[in-house]
């Protein structure tokens, strides 16, 4: 028998029968602002240490069509076109645009491009920079959204800094596309999640998100995020709203929120598709195989394999490539494939965070891994090829804003271990130390890939060798560099890997000998793809080569159906075509490129041989006059020369010499360097003598006037009847003849010629003179002047070079 049966035992108040109340999610440490710059200070550092070896790069792979050749950036296009254009810089109306809208992106390259040009180490510096940015703002966004520890967030944030899957977005200056829209993305969300939110934070927020949008397409996923865990802060409230069936303040806060957000994305997204001018983006079975196989469970497994592929390169990223499209990654056409294993852990892992996060949605323990789930599904949605259709198969840039999510996954995976089992910290400390350096060696090593094009080709080959698409772009840069042998191997591999790739067969037949054989190439190109616009060219090219006009004719009219802007196809129209057929194709060249001085050569050059002198040097000095505007950019030609040759021996063939000599003493002083001193005295001291010559001239028509004995030659005044359209953009001279005169025989004898009709010029428009007060008094014409004067008011000046003043323009 006990004896302590009849003691009584006191249960305190606070029995473990009770419940318990939920607690916080983490002990708030009291904020120190001289720990949280320590913290910013060390990830930005730690930031442009990683990436200081990326510094030397040049630019390489999509920085060149983006960035060099594109107009909007170097400022050829204005900036009211760039908001027109796409990412590319091909209008976005066009159907041959990427529809990527970015003008964010673009206007911060423009920025680049007016600080600095084409010099790749500030562009490279500048990556680096936002790079860095990016990282601070990932350290308060642990510490304020996802309420983790300071060290662990420092930890989280270092993790960011140093990932090597980063290398594609910040050693890639084309990848700023994803660093500026994750700067605004993470900014709407602090902004919106601010401890003392108001209404105005709220459209701030959204006004960020919409920055994020136009920095690159996936910055609008904020808006939905921030609605997402706005809910889930909320979700004790709602409960007990709809427990009660009363309405809370909290969740009448909540509601006009989601309004606001809901508004705002639907028109953000409704913009978005109103800018794809009709047309949705156009892409091939190169781009992504899987996107084009007819099967629903192959593009279903292989699509989910992508996804699960994504996140063990967030978790392991070694295999990186710049390129993953053409064998990358085989399709999955079964459901015995191995690979399906590696799908199925990564979504039952996915499921059980998801199921730790919906039964967290009471007490809210693990904000951490909510928001760090959030931050890693819902950034890569869009690209992930569940929803549209992209146009790569894996592309590491897009694993920008989702290694955030994953980043924080991990390190509150340390703090738990951390905290719960004490006895594994010195291990948890050397693994950590360990995966730090390994992300800065790697990412030091990748940095290295990207300092030019020959060895991030080289490095992605000895990753991906079954990559067709490596092997081609490898061949073009061995034939760029004069190594044909070794292009038309990498060519042909490419071949091996991907029979039907219309690309490759176009460029392996310009390098390989024969006709037929190139012929054969050029036809398998357009056998596979039947808009391919350079193997069309080629072919028409070849045509002509080998003396089948029509054929060559035909190909090259083709290529311009296809794409009316290609210029190379007109001007080798132009040597094909009758000359009544070659004005309309000049005047088409002036409307394609108005700034090229080599259009108005070939203006010149058709007027010249049609016997046109005067409209010839029209459109020479033009040419001379665009590379005098163009005086500091680098020329491989001479083009001033030829202009200047051209032009010059127009003038002599008029009669010119003064111009002729004019216009070597202003080119030779723009050569030396404008503005000049003595190339002002010079001209100033020609300019005064022309004067005094023409002024003698006056004088000495006025006392002994002389008849004209010679008449102007007809046939280089006159125009045919066939070229009475305008050219473009340079107005033709035009001549105008008074009525018909009957001329004395004086005159007809002198001339030499029988003329029934008798063309008269006003000879005072040739040169103009200045003359003083006292020589306007003077009344005296000479005979030429005196002969007619009822037809002297309807004569027309000369428009055209005859009719200019000596001097082209004082400076």
């Amino acid at each position: 028998m006990c004896k302590c049966r009849n003691v009584s035992l006191r249960t305190s108040r606070h029995s473990p029968k009770m419940k318990r109340r939920a607690l916080p999610p983490v002990k708030e440490e009291p904020p120190t602002k001289s720990c949280d710059l320590a913290i910013y200070a060390m990830v930005t550092t730690t930031a442009v240490l990683s990436y200081v070896n990326s510094l030397n790069g040049d630019f390489v792979h999509d920085d060149i069509p983006a960035i060099v050749t594109n107009g909007d950036v170097t400022g050829t296009n204005s900036l009211k076109q760039l908001f027109l254009d796409d990412f590319w810089g091909t209008p976005m109306a066009d159907v041959n645009s990427h529809k990527s809208y970015r003008p964010l992106t673009t206007l911060s390259f423009r920025l680049n491009h007016a600080l600095s040009g084409l010099r790749p180490w500030w562009w490279h510096a500048s990556n680096v920079a936002l790079h860095a940015a990016c990282c601070a703002l990932v350290a308060r966004a642990c510490v304020t959204i996802a309420r983790l520890k300071r060290p662990f967030a420092a930890l989280a944030s270092l993790l960011f800094a140093v990932h090597p899957v980063h290398t594609e977005a910040v050693a890639g200056v084309v990848g700023r596309a994803d660093v500026l829209a994750c700067i605004f993305f993470l900014s709407s969300l602090l902004v919106y999640h601010r401890p003392t939110s108001n209404k105005r934070c709220v459209w701030l927020s959204i006004m960020l998100g919409a920055l994020s949008m136009l920095a690159k397409e996936t910055g609008v996923t904020i808006l939905l995020l921030n609605l997402v865990f706005d809910f889930y802060r909320c979700w004790p409230f709602v409960r007990r709203s709809l427990c009660s069936l009363k309405i809370e303040k909290k969740c009448t806060g909540l509601s006009v929120r989601t309004i606001k957000v809901l508004v705002s994305l639907c028109l953000l997204i409704c913009l978005r598709l109103a800018l794809l001018q009709g047309t949705w983006p156009t892409f091939s079975p190169q781009d992504n195989p899987a996107a084009f196989h007819p099967s629903f469970f192959v593009r279903l497994m292989t699509f989910c394999y992508l996804a699960a592929f994504n996140w063990w390169l967030l978790l392991c990223p070694w295999s990186l490539s710049h390129d993953w499209q053409m064998g990358s990654v085989p399709l999955i056409a079964s459901g015995w494939d191995p690979r399906n294993l590696l799908t199925c852990a990564a979504f039952g892992a996915l499921l059980l965070l998801c199921y730790r996060c919906i039964a967290d949605l009471e007490v809210q323990r693990h904000t951490p891994a909510v928001i760090g789930l959030l931050l890693l599904v819902i950034p890569f949605v869009p690209a992930s090829n569940l929803l549209v259709t992209v146009g790569f198969v894996i592309a590491e840039r897009v694993l920008y804003i989702p290694s955030v999510g994953s980043v924080i996954i991990t390190a509150y995976g340390v703090q738990l271990m951390w905290y719960s089992k004490p006895g594994t910290k010195a291990l948890l400390v050397i693994g950590l130390a360990v995966l730090a350096a390994s992300g800065v060696a790697r990412t030091h090593r990748r940095n290295a890939d990207w300092r030019d094009r020959a060895a991030l080709l080289r490095a992605d080959l000895v990753t991906l060798p079954q990559n067709a698409k490596l092997h081609y772009n490898f061949g073009n840069f061995l034939r760029e560099s004069e190594q044909q042998d070794s292009a038309i191997k990498h060519y042909k591999e490419a071949l091996r890997l991907w029979p039907s790739y219309a690309s490759a067969h176009n460029n392996i037949g310009t390098l390989v000998s024969g006709l037929d054989n190139a012929e054969h190439h050029f036809l398998q190109a357009i056998k596979f793809n039947k808009h391919h616009v350079n193997a069309h060219y080629n072919l028409g090219k070849l045509y002509k080569k080998s003396g089948r006009v029509q054929q060559a004719v035909t190909m090259l009219e083709k290529c311009i159906w296809l794409q009316p802007k290609f210029v190379q196809a007109h001007v080798e129209l132009l040597s094909l075509k009758p000359e009544e057929d070659k004005r309309s194709i000049l005047t088409k060249l002036l409307e394609l490129e108005p700034r090229n001085w080599e259009h108005y050569v070939l203006y010149g050059d058709w007027f010249r041989t049609k016997g046109f002198p005067a409209p010839a040097s029209k459109y020479y000095l033009e040419a001379l006059r665009m590379n005098f505007r163009h005086r500091y950019v680098e020329k491989l030609v001479r083009s001033d020369l030829i202009s200047l040759r051209s032009t010059a021996l127009m003038y002599r063939s008029l009669g010119q010499k003064s111009r002729i000599l004019q216009l070597i003493t202003r080119w030779h002083t723009w050569r030396r360097g404008w503005p000049s001193a003595g190339a002002h005295v010079y001209l100033r001291d020609w300019r005064l003598k022309m004067e005094l010559e023409g002024r003698s001239q006056v004088y000495s028509r006025a006392v002994s006037p002389i008849k004209s004995t010679k008449c102007f030659d007809h046939t280089q005044l006159s125009a045919d009847g066939n070229l009475q359209e305008k050219p473009h953009p340079v107005q033709e001279p035009l001549v105008q003849t008074s009525k018909s005169v009957t001329p004395n025989k004086s005159d007809k004898s002198d001339c030499g010629k029988k003329c029934t009709t008798k063309k008269r010029v006003s000879l005072s428009s040739q040169i103009k003179m200045t003359h003083n007060k006292s020589e306007t008094d003077d009344k005296k014409k000479c005979d030429l002047h005196r002969k007619d004067k009822t037809v002297k008011n309807n004569d027309v000046p000369i428009a055209g070079p005859l009719s200019d003043h000596i001097l082209l323009k004082t400076f």
